[in-house]
Formats: structure tokens, sequence, C-alpha cells
């Protein structure tokens, strides 16, 4: 554990230090603190940019597609130069270009049932990005094995999805809200329905604030709580989440729900 700042790291969260909630504490904290970051693309690529630019000490990234043309129109982290190579790979570049004062841990991957809690335990907290159901249930039941924060955000359209689910507040697990059947699983992506790429940045970026919050312990975390965000009729709705007393990966007793 760092128990200081170096001189380019006070110049550099200068912003930060002077807010009396973050301080020279609240710095250390997050140059002390990992993230796990699922998926390097529309909600992740925001996501991981605001975290290393705030200075979480250790990022890691785990995804095994390729940069895509079609993905540059929300995928921030990649570049028309990055086309046909990993994102895990032109996002670790991009991060460390924003800041060298952070390690960037790329795992050229898919997470799966399989690996899921080996990845997951490496890390303090984990921020779920990715665009399929199958990776979202083995992050949730890694997450509630191993006792750790979980926020997770959702993108289709015009509309985004965002909640956070913690092993110490109520409100149950992934799984309770949206319980894995045959239909679940197979909803439709962002390359079957679209979507509007300035939505993937809002919600990746609320993302990064709840991880940043609970890595200081600011605020209210979301914990708890689904937050849906209206792009079009720009209208955020809050709604509180209740532990299901019969889900099958947190039995209903999740954080004590």
């Amino acid at each position: 554990m760092q128990l200081d700042l170096s001189e380019n790291e006070i110049q550099r969260y200068s912003r930060h230090i002077l807010l009396p909630e973050v301080g020279g504490t609240g710095q250390v904290a997050l140059k002390n603190a990992s993230v796990l970051v699922v998926g390097a693309g529309g909600l992740g690529a925001p996501a991981a940019l605001y975290l290393a630019a705030a200075g979480v000490g250790r990022i890691g990234l785990v995804d095994d597609d390729v940069v895509e043309l079609s993905n540059l129109q929300r995928q921030v982290l990649h570049t028309t130069r990055g086309v046909g190579r990993k994102k895990v790979d032109t996002a670790r570049e991009q991060l460390a270009a924003l800041n060298p004062e952070i390690v960037v841990e790329a795992w050229d991957m898919r997470l799966n049932a399989s690996n899921a809690h080996d990845l997951v335990t490496r890390y303090d907290l984990v921020c779920d990005g990715c665009d399929n159901f199958a990776t979202r249930y083995a992050v949730n039941a890694a997450c509630v094995q191993a006792g750790k924060v979980l926020v997770s955000a959702a993108v289709q359209r015009f509309e985004g999805q965002l909640a956070t689910f913690s092993p110490t507040t109520g409100g149950g697990c992934y799984n309770c809200l949206y319980p894995a059947t045959d239909g679940q699983a197979s909803g439709l992506s962002c390359g079957d329905a679209g979507v509007f790429g300035a939505v993937t940045g809002v919600m990746g970026t609320l993302q990064a604030t709840q991880v940043l919050k609970q890595i200081l312990g600011l605020g209210n975390t979301g914990a708890g709580e689904l937050l849906m965000w209206d792009a079009l009729r720009m209208r955020f709705t809050t709604m509180t989440l209740t532990a299901d007393p019969a889900c099958t990966v947190c039995g209903g007793g999740h954080g004590h729900g």
C-alpha cells in the first residue's frame, strides 16, 4: 500500500485534492484501488478513461474483440488507426498515454463462468459494461461469490440503465433484477438494435462516477437502486431494487436485502 503522492501526482490530481471530500487521503485511496472493467466498448471506454484520469492505481480491461470501424461512433478509447487490432491493446495504449502513473492490465479473453471468479478476485471492484447476458450473469455470480461491489450499466438505442450491487447493501444481485431465462439471454445487442453513441458516453461516465464514490465512500453510491435514463425525453428515473428470495445466485440474501 502506498501512503503518499509524488509531486507529479499532486499536480495531476490537484483539482481532486482541492475537494474537501477527496483531499490527499482520498487521492491516495484511489491510487491504492483496483477496478476490473468488463468490456472495452461503448460503456467500458468512457468508464476506463475517467477511472484512469482520476488516478485509480490498477485497472484491468477484459475483452476479446478487435476494433471495427463501426465501433468508433461511440467507443472513444479506440481510433481509426486501431481498426483490426485487439481492443485491449489499443485501450491500454490510450490509457497509458492519458496517465502513465497507473497500471493497466489487459486480459485478451471473453469473461465466462469458468474464468470469472479468478479475474474478479484480483480486483477491489468490478465495472461491467459488456454487451451480452451470458457474460453479465457470469460477472454477477463471481461478484456475489467473492463479495465484490458490481457497478453494472447497459444501453440500447436512446436509453440507459445503471445499477450498483453491493454485498453490504440491500437490493439483491443482477440476477434478482433480470433472472436468467432463455428469452433474456437472447436480448438484442447494439449491433441488432442500434445505439445513439453519446448515450454510452453518459452511462459509462456515470459508471465511473459511482465506482469512484464507492472507493472514496462519498455520497449516494447508488447501491440498491436502478437508474434509468431516457435520452430522448431527457428524463432520469430511479427505482429501489429488492432481493428475490428465490434467486438462484444470491438466494435473496445478497446484501441482506
